[in-house]
């Protein structure tokens, strides 16, 4: 009897054992590139809430985090966990960034890109080119089974990514962008996450009376139309290429700037032309991922910026030549 209970106690867990290998090999077989069509999908259309931990300029901070999309119309609400009780409130394409110690609102313009996640890989990248995608095995993060999908670059002039996609879904549950020595320079990670689930409307309300706070417009950028420039750079980077050209009046500039946008798929950099004057310094600075470079060239001041390596930044900016 003890021997036969023993037994009759093993078989729930052999059976368990044997439907998550099932699952995983079955997880295994989905081609990389198809994991990044799922997850891109997931990230535009799934409603989520809970709490994720985001480590920029060597610093962590806690957000708890609500997301919804009703009607293709994106509503987002993130509230920092600690210090000052930062609250980012999304309608749309229209950012209020509430400040209570400050007593102050922030309204910024914002793309169609996910606040949390800008800067995501879709599986149009060339990859076999300039990156190698992979799948490396299954883990687990915030309670969910999640595949782990590398992208490593052939060369030093590009980071890398580790992507956590939950299996079910292809949600990113923790992404890494990964710096030329092999260590996190960003990461977001979700401690705990419900997805699917349904949001109250009120819930994405600010939690502080706003009414008598001071309300700051951020400039919005104008973009002019596309442009012939005979600016280029004489050494590019291999893989990337220009995929625009614009003439823009930037906040707090007189005249129009030329806006060169160069891509190798995944990463870009924009560099900025304007006549020189006697503002702006030379030389490089960096902002957690995001490194820029200014050079002096043919009396105008060129300032490459991108979220690569200060490498590729310098060389880019440096390089660039009028016809």
């Amino acid at each position: 009897m003890r021997i036969s209970g023993i037994k009759s106690l093993a078989w729930p867990v052999l059976l368990a054992g044997q439907l998550s290998f099932s699952a995983t090999a079955q997880a295994e077989r989905i081609e990389p590139n198809d994991w990044l069509t799922r997850m891109s999908a997931a990230v535009q259309q799934t409603s989520y809430e809970g709490t994720v931990i985001r480590m920029q300029n060597g610093k962590a901070e806690a957000l708890k985090v609500m997301h919804t999309v009703s009607g293709g119309v994106v509503r987002e609400k993130l509230v920092a966990q600690e210090g000052n009780g930062l609250e980012i409130i999304r309608h749309g394409n229209e950012v209020h960034s509430i400040l209570p110690d400050r007593k102050s609102v922030l309204v910024e313009e914002w793309s169609d890109e996910s606040t949390l996640f800008s800067t995501l890989p879709t599986s149009e990248v060339r990859f076999g080119s300039e990156y190698d995608v992979s799948l490396v095995r299954e883990e687990r993060v915030a309670g969910r089974r999640a595949m782990l999908v590398a992208i490593r670059p052939h060369d030093d002039y590009r980071y890398g990514y580790r992507l956590w996609l939950d299996v079910d879904t292809a949600f990113p549950l923790q992404t890494q962008l990964v710096g030329v020595d092999g260590e996190a320079i960003e990461q977001v990670k979700f401690a705990d996450i419900r997805l699917g689930t349904d949001i109250d409307p009120d819930m994405l309300a600010p939690t502080v009376d706003t009414s008598a706070f001071r309300w700051i417009n951020h400039p919005r950028r104008h973009v002019g139309h596309s442009i012939e420039t005979g600016w280029h750079s004489a050494d590019l980077p291999r893989g990337f290429r220009t995929i625009s050209a614009h003439g823009e009046e930037l906040p707090g500039s007189d005249g129009v700037t030329t806006h060169i946008l160069y891509s190798d798929g995944l990463a870009n950099v924009s560099v900025f032309i304007a006549p020189l004057t006697d503002d702006g310094a030379n030389g490089s600075s960096q902002v957690g991922a995001s490194n820029s470079f200014s050079a002096v060239i043919d009396g105008h001041r060129v300032t490459a910026v991108g979220e690569v390596p200060a490498l590729t930044v310098e060389q880019i900016a440096t390089t660039m030549l009028p016809r």
